[in-house]
């Protein structure tokens, strides 16, 4: 099984990058980086300590990708040049999705359990897009290049760009809407007393 989401891995770079030649893809470190994940993901699943975040922390200073081995992620899965990907713990993916440099799929601080975005599949995330909070995000959707999305849902089919992100287009048609709010049990959202350093706080991974 892991084997033949590792060769949808290795399929989605020659599907997604015109760049890719022959063994080539054996050089990017998207790919050594999703490959580790591959297997480290399932020592964390059946809760070896220490070892899977270990193993992921020696991945991130070799490739510049950081994965939280708690993170999951579906097959066909293509980072673009990699440097600088953030993928919080409880992050799920879903198939063929496409995530290009400097993305974070981080949390607010501010959630219990849950706190990291879900991805639909078909998902391709531009350079430098930001994504916090256990959000949703639907099946085939674009996001554009440094779009922000905080704690919004967006449904399938459509594109999302700027900061913060509306959606421009639907269903095939040109749109201008602002994103439904992500809606939590309240047992979920951590209180905490405000103070001037948390005002703005850095992405939870």
């Amino acid at each position: 099984m892991i084997f033949k989401t590792i060769y949808e891995d290795v399929r989605a770079i020659f599907r997604n990058d015109p760049a890719a030649k022959n063994i080539e893809f054996l050089l990017y470190p998207g790919f050594h980086a999703i490959l580790a994940h591959r297997f480290i993901h399932p020592l964390y699943k059946i809760g070896i300590p220490f070892f899977p975040r270990l193993f992921s922390q020696i991945v991130r200073f070799f490739t510049m990708v950081e994965i939280h081995p708690g993170a999951t992620i579906g097959r066909g899965f293509f980072i673009d040049h990699g440097a600088g990907i953030v993928i919080g713990e409880t992050a799920e993916i879903g198939t063929n999705c496409v995530l290009f440099h400097n993305v974070t799929l981080g949390g607010t601080g501010k959630h219990a359990g849950k706190r990291h975005p879900t991805i639909g599949n078909n998902v391709i995330i531009g350079t430098g897009a930001i994504i916090l909070g256990p959000l949703r995000v639907g099946n085939n959707v674009n996001i554009g290049a440094n779009t922000f999305l905080y704690m919004v849902d967006i449904p399938n089919n459509c594109t999302v760009v700027g900061t913060p992100g509306v959606i421009t287009r639907m269903n095939g048609r040109q749109v201008h809407l602002k994103p439904e709010k992500t809606i939590l049990p309240s047992n979920t959202i951590v209180e905490k007393a405000p103070s001037p350093e948390h005002e703005i706080a850095a992405p939870e991974i």
